[in-house]
């Protein structure tokens, strides 16, 4: 199983824990099975077939560039992450 960690706003909207396990083959297969789990999850992470904008993967450390094709065979943690805008002009 897969170790999941959602932001803090879709864990206290859904009251989801905050970690959850799943499964899936890939990045896609893994939300639907969230998606079960918890429902409504899968509208706050993606919009029209995609990470929603805003919103990244980090996979064992690594930020995915994949998106949702990316495999996840022996992934042992997963953190979806909003962006977080500001800094300097």
């Amino acid at each position: 199983m897969i170790k999941i960690f959602l932001p803090y706003k879709i864990r206290e909207t859904l009251d989801v824990p905050t970690e959850i396990e799943a499964y899936g083959s890939n990045l896609r297969n893994l939300i639907d099975h969230i998606e079960d789990m918890y429902p409504g999850v899968k509208d706050y992470l993606v919009d029209e077939g995609k990470l929603r904008p805003g919103m990244s993967a980090v996979i064992d450390g690594k930020t995915t560039r994949l998106g949702l094709i990316h495999k996840l065979n022996n992934v042992s943690e997963i953190h979806f992450l909003p962006s977080i805008a500001g800094g300097k002009k």
